[in-house]
């Protein structure tokens, strides 16, 4: 009995010995072989940016405004170039618009900086000035991300030239309204203009995937209805078709900028996913992992208290399991980041920056003809306004009757439904209306769904005249008229 015992635990301790060898190799296998086995929810890490395979990483910067009250949109765009020069894209992928009259404006507490966070570092430093002044409209931008240096007008001259395989990241922070983007040149941004030259650009088969990031008030309304799935192409808006999108970091909030700055140093969509990008891993996190924390950080935690929007998203939903690095690249020094801390923010309505900024330059002026001055453009600011306002109301009324009118005009399609069916019809509205009513403004561009309905609704070009000189004939329009700065369509 000894000696079977002895005999099964030299056996035993044999066939321990096989098992530790086995699994020694297996680990040894497994380490050779990690990346190679992955779970069918997980990708592996993306090549190295300098791998061929990989393409080339593109972004083109749009802040589509102008002027000191509008400080936020410039901020934005800076901050984001900033942001791509970090994660490793080069300068010459990289085309920015921007009007370029903040960094020096005379009411800039800090000459030759730009901030985008009351504690933030100057974003200014090293932007490139591609496109602008005059330089900044719909069709420059419409050439350079067709890569048609031919159809440019002015600015460097710097085009998106991409090959197949390579991404396109694109990031456009302004006002908008209804189908519509605000440029400081005029004519507006159209949605279906602009995605007419996303179509070409597909076709022309000179990129692999495309995201697009777009801060505005009814900024889902570009995309609403019109976005196609199959161009490869997610986006995701500030707010959805019929909402107006915030400034935050602004005088009198919490938190504020600092006491010497008059203007909103940035827009609560916008400030959301570069703070996001800035305390993560990108080559961690995802398309999907960014748009969920933005969303629950623009909407300010689903309680709009202090104001908030709704984030939406459109296109090819597939490409939100992307790492981000793909799009914005990888600053090395984020590798291992906490994840940051959101917190709800103050925010302004858009349309309201502009007022906020005048009377915060009203209440901090000592100096009477100053003050007087402010008090002068407030007023025809909000006269303007009214007129706006009340011109469109009177133009329902005198079209379809004032049981009706108000309930036509501001009437919203049903969610997948485009704006308007006819966009040219939309653009003919509007250059009626201003013909006789004045310049719509960036506040104005909220009324494009009037214009849209009155389209839907078969008004006629004749009849939309007579409406416009009867609501219009008694304002005068010099100031407004389009013939100074030119039409919005």
């Amino acid at each position: 009995m000894a000696k079977q015992d002895s005999v099964f635990i030299k056996y035993l301790s044999l066939l321990l010995v096989l098992l530790l060898l086995f699994e020694a190799g297996r680990a040894a296998r497994l380490n050779q072989w990690e990346s190679g086995i992955r779970l069918p929810t997980e990708k592996d890490e993306p090549q190295d940016e300098d791998d061929p395979q990989l393409g080339t990483r593109w972004a083109v910067l749009v802040a589509g405004s102008s002027g000191y009250d509008n400080y936020r949109h410039q901020a934005d765009v800076c901050h984001a170039y900033q942001l791509l020069r970090k994660g490793g894209l080069k300068e010459e992928n990289i085309v920015v618009f921007m009007y370029d009259d903040i960094a020096m404006h005379k009411l800039n507490p800090r000459p030759g900086v730009i901030i985008n966070n009351p504690k933030g570092d100057d974003v200014y430093a090293g932007v490139p000035k591609d496109y602008t002044g005059v330089h900044v409209t719909a069709a420059n931008l419409y050439a350079v991300l067709l890569g048609n240096k031919s159809a440019l007008s002015g600015g460097s001259g710097k085009v998106v030239d991409s090959k197949p395989n390579d991404r396109i990241f694109l990031f456009y922070s302004d006002h908008g309204g209804p189908g519509v983007l605000g440029m400081p040149n005029l004519p507006f941004l159209y949605a279906m203009d602009f995605l007419d030259v996303l179509k070409k650009k597909h076709a022309a088969g000179r990129y692999k995937e495309m995201v697009i990031y777009v801060e505005s008030c009814e900024s889902g309304s570009v995309f609403e209805g019109i976005m196609p799935k199959d161009l490869n192409i997610y986006v995701t808006t500030a707010s959805n078709a019929q909402e107006s999108s915030w400034g935050t970091y602004c005088p009198g909030m919490e938190p504020s900028p600092p006491t010497e700055y008059t203007t909103c140093l940035g827009d609560l969509y916008s400030v959301a996913w570069m703070e996001d990008s800035e305390t993560h891993n990108l080559k961690r996190e995802t398309v999907k992992q960014q748009y969920e924390t933005v969303r629950e950080r623009t909407s300010n935690f689903n309680s709009y208290t202090f104001g908030g929007s709704h984030v939406m998203e459109y296109g090819n939903t597939t490409i939100k399991a992307e790492k981000l690095c793909l799009y914005q690249g990888f600053d090395p020094s984020t590798v291992n980041f906490p994840p940051n801390e959101l917190t709800h923010m103050e925010a302004v309505n858009q349309r309201d920056a502009d007022i906020l900024f005048l009377w915060h330059m009203y209440k901090n002026s000592e100096d009477g003809s100053k003050k007087t001055e402010i008090l002068r453009q407030i007023t025809e600011t909000m006269r303007h306004r009214i007129h706006l306002d009340g011109s469109i109301d009177l133009i329902g009324t005198l079209l379809y009757g004032p049981a009706k009118g108000s309930g036509i005009l501001n009437s919203v399609r049903e969610p997948g439904l485009p704006l308007v069916d006819d966009w040219q019809c939309l653009k003919s509205m509007v250059r009626l209306f201003e013909t006789h009513c004045g310049l719509l403004t960036q506040y104005g561009m909220k009324h494009m769904r009037a214009f849209a309905n009155l389209c839907n609704s078969g008004v006629s070009q004749s009849l939309m005249e007579q409406a416009c000189v009867a609501a219009c004939s008694g304002h005068d329009t010099r100031q407004w008229h389009p013939s100074n700065q030119g039409y919005s369509a």
